[in-house]
């Protein structure tokens, strides 16, 4: 697998990044959380969906992207002769193949079937071939030596080998299971020879039924013809006369409607007669109306006159009330003295107020206090009442054979004692309840010495408002003996303007007149009303004569109609009684035809579940043989599929005892290359623990630097032994991080060997954050992250790299 291009939109914090790839070894270098190894991730995400990405669907999309962005990678690899090209969304994928514009798969789940099916493992075991990070380096350290075990068996597929094995015990158990079922349901052969003979007797008795119930029908059959056409002649007669009687109610109805309309059109005529003579008179009492308006209009342009004077009255009469109150309020001015002895009562009585209510407040406090227990002991007795009562209901329902409500038990001769205990607490209840709701009539009014106490508070609050308004009143009349007196000037002034105003006024004389007239109109306005209302009355006469015409005409009409229909009804001559002796006729008929037909019903279900019995013996019989032969091959399964369990059992055995001794030389191989000599073995011992050999003795304290250099060479080794038992060629190595605590000497090291092994990693692809001789690589690749833009910037350091990322 050779990887040529990729294109990440809006994925993590790559917002368009675009990279095209080739053989040789890549570096992708760049800080910490710079989006380095998303570009591996994309890479796994792209061929096998959500199950290769870290997080969730929603953690994948670009933060600061619109809620619904596209988010897509887009993948070129080829893989032996042919060239692929993946692309994937969110929702969506596609897969073509050798720049078909037609894709060979088409949805999420297909494309990553496809390719696991193109390179021949699943996404496991592709990032534990293809892929290595630091964090897998150490794989097997914190395993048991059992895990240890088992996770090499798996990785390097020897585990399916225990799947088959695994299926295998199940198919056996399954077909020991499906041997004894068979063999125990075998039918005894003597029981099918009686069942044969007893199902023969019920097929001959059966069919003797149903010919019985065939005769029986043909004679009910022929007497329900003989009688039906009688009861037919009937029902026809009587529906005739059902339906002439309809029409008779609804022509008597048409009648009584007709005649209350006439009866009405007739008292309407009479009215609008009457209304004619109202309105004559009426038009009498109006005469004077016209010359009563002419005048009202010539006063009219004169009353903003009459108002003026008006309010000047009214202005003149208050100036001088209040210029009389300023004279005699100057009068009673007090002194200074009076003010001070009005503060001083003021003080005293606060003083014995605020006495005064903190005696009230305790004795409501405690008037509460009883009264609020008074109430929630009630409450209590109430709901255990209620209790009680209903539990005695139950009781009294279930009676002295039924079951107790609450134990389920039966109450037998404890019935009564039960009633009478519980008779007893609801009496005590009873008494305890009339205790408390005394006491809370008794409660509801306040005592008598918080209603003293209350009093005596009230009567100091009043005297307090009292002698504070008192204070204020002196004070202010104090502070305002001087302007008194500017006051009464300023007034003076004032009523001899006003009097000067109301000479040059309208006399009360011309208001008065204007009055009179007003009255006179407002009297006259209830005879307008009457006019109008009669006058519409009145104008209705002729219409109402011609309705009245119409609907005289329309009773006759309807009158001729219901003497026709009676004699109609009269004529068809219709007999009740002969109808319903028909009726019952016609339904014994048919009754007994009903009851001819059910019993014919059941004859031949009894006919046919004869013949089913008698089929389902012989049923029986060839089932019994069918099954003898099941059982047969079955037990033939079983034993073969118990060879194969022990053939793969040895296979297993012999697989595992190589693996160590396998992986041990291509893990030697290189860690010889990494540590450039120094280290030449390294082996598994027994519990699959990776050991140093320093001159073929174990070197039991190593360095972090050595411990990652060791795993690093144990993790090319499985790879490759995953490769060559998949048969696909390692043709692609994707690293993250893997140098972890290597000092400088062993990073290098581990650069050559990645060179040394391009024979079989013809591409790789490393990130790291260490800062590495761009020379060490073919191509070079820097990631960094703008913090203000928050996206990755992803620059191609080979020759005439430019940014691939925005």
């Amino acid at each position: 697998m050779l990887i040529h291009r990729l294109r990440l939109y809006n994925f993590r914090q790559h917002e368009h990044t675009d990279l095209t790839l080739g053989s040789g070894l890549t570096g992708v270098i760049g800080p910490n959380g710079s989006g380095k190894t998303t570009l591996l991730e994309a890479i796994a995400w792209a061929m096998y969906g959500m199950p290769a990405a870290r997080g969730s669907r929603d953690s994948i999309r670009r933060r600061g992207s619109p809620a619904r962005a596209q988010v897509e990678v887009e993948l070129e690899f080829s893989l032996g002769q042919h060239h692929y090209r993946i692309v994937r969304g969110l929702t969506q994928a596609a897969l073509y193949q050798d720049g078909d514009p037609a894709p060979i798969a088409n949805s999420l789940g297909t494309v990553t079937e496809r390719i696991s099916r193109l390179l021949g493992m699943s996404r496991d075991e592709f990032f534990n071939t293809y892929f290595t990070s630091q964090k897998q380096l150490a794989v097997m350290a914190a395993m048991g030596p059992s895990d240890r075990a088992q996770f090499l068996s798996r990785v390097i597929g020897y585990d399916r080998i225990r799947i088959a094995q695994d299926r295998l015990r199940e198919r056996r158990s399954a077909l020991r299971a499906r041997v004894d079922t068979l063999r125990g349901s075998l039918a005894d052969p003597e029981q099918l020879d009686r069942e044969e003979a007893a199902t023969a007797a019920r097929l001959k008795a059966a069919q003797t039924g149903e010919r019985h119930a065939v005769a029986k029908r043909v004679s009910a059959v022929a007497k329900v013809a003989k009688v039906r056409p009688e009861w037919e002649r009937l029902q026809q007669l009587r529906e005739r006369a059902l339906a002439g009687e309809g029409e008779l109610r609804i022509a008597e109805h048409e009648l009584g409607v007709a005649k209350e309309r006439t009866e009405r059109l007739e008292r309407q005529a009479a009215e609008a007669a009457a209304a004619q003579q109202r309105l004559d008179e009426l038009f009498l009492q109006l005469e004077p109306l016209i010359a009563l308006h002419e005048e009202a209009e010539q006063f009219a342009g004169r009353a903003h006159g009459f108002a003026a004077r008006h309010r000047a009255q009214a202005q003149l009469a208050e100036v001088r009330r209040t210029l009389d109150a300023a004279v005699a309020r100057r009068a009673r001015l007090p002194e200074a003295d009076v003010l001070e002895e009005a503060r001083a009562r003021l003080t005293e009585t606060e003083t014995a107020l605020a006495a005064a209510a903190a005696d009230a407040e305790g004795q409501r406090t405690t008037w509460v206090r009883d009264s609020q227990d008074a109430s929630t002991k009630r409450e209590a007795l109430l709901a255990q009442f209620k209790d009680l009562r209903e539990q005695r209901d139950r009781i009294v329902h279930a009676g002295p054979d039924g079951d107790c409500p609450t134990c389920a038990r039966p109450l037998g001769a404890e019935y009564s004692k039960v009633l009478g205990m519980l008779d007893r607490q609801i009496e005590e209840v009873v008494s305890n309840g009339n205790f408390y709701r005394q006491r809370m009539d008794q409660l509801k009014l306040e005592p008598p010495e918080l209603v003293s106490a209350n009093q005596r508070r009230e009567e100091l609050e009043q005297a307090l408002q009292a002698g504070a308004a008192e204070v204020g009143r002196l004070t202010t009349q104090v502070q305002e003996g001087v302007a008194v007196g500017n006051e009464q000037a300023r007034l003076a002034d004032r009523v001899r303007g006003l009097e000067a105003e109301l000479a040059q006024l309208p006399s009360a004389e011309d208001e008065q007149r204007y009055g009179e007239v007003q009255r006179l109109i407002k009297a006259l306005d209830p005879v307008v009303v009457e006019a109008a209302r009669i006058k519409g009355l009145a104008d209705q006469s002729a219409g109402v004569e011609a309705e009245l015409a119409s609907a005289r005409l329309a009773r006759d009409d309807a009158g001729t109609r219901v003497s026709a229909l009676r004699a109609e009804l009269s004529a068809l001559k219709y007999d009740e009684q002969a109808f319903r002796k028909a009726r019952d006729a016609n339904q014994a008929a048919e009754t007994a035809a009903h009851e001819a037909e059910l019993a014919l019903a059941h004859a031949e279900a009894d006919l046919k579940a004869a013949a089913e019995a008698v089929e389902v013996v012989a049923r029986r019989r060839a089932e019994r043989t069918a099954r003898e032969e099941e059982a047969r091959q079955a037990a033939a399964e079983l034993k073969l599929d118990q060879e194969l369990d022990r053939g793969l059992t040895n296979l297993r055995s012999e697989l595992n005892a190589q693996l160590r001794p396998d992986l041990s030389g291509l893990a030697s191989s290189f860690l010889a290359d990494l540590t450039r000599g120094r280290y030449t073995e390294l082996e598994l011992d027994e519990d699959y623990q990776t050991r140093l050999l320093d001159e073929r003795d174990a070197k039991l304290v190593i360095s972090g630097g050595e411990e990652d250099v060791a795993n690093l060479a144990l993790r090319l080794a499985i790879s490759q032994m995953i490769a060559e038992r998949a048969g696909q060629p390692l043709s692609l190595l994707l690293m993250d991080e893997v140098f972890g605590s290597l000092d400088e000497e062993r990073r290098l090291a581990v650069m050559d060997l990645l060179r040394s092994l391009a024979d079989r990693f013809p591409q790789v692809i490393l990130t790291t954050h260490v800062e590495l001789d761009a020379e060490s690589f073919d191509r070079v690749i820097r990631v960094t992250y703008d913090a203000t833009k928050g996206m990755t910037l992803v620059q191609d350091a080979a020759p005439g790299g430019h940014d691939v990322a925005a």
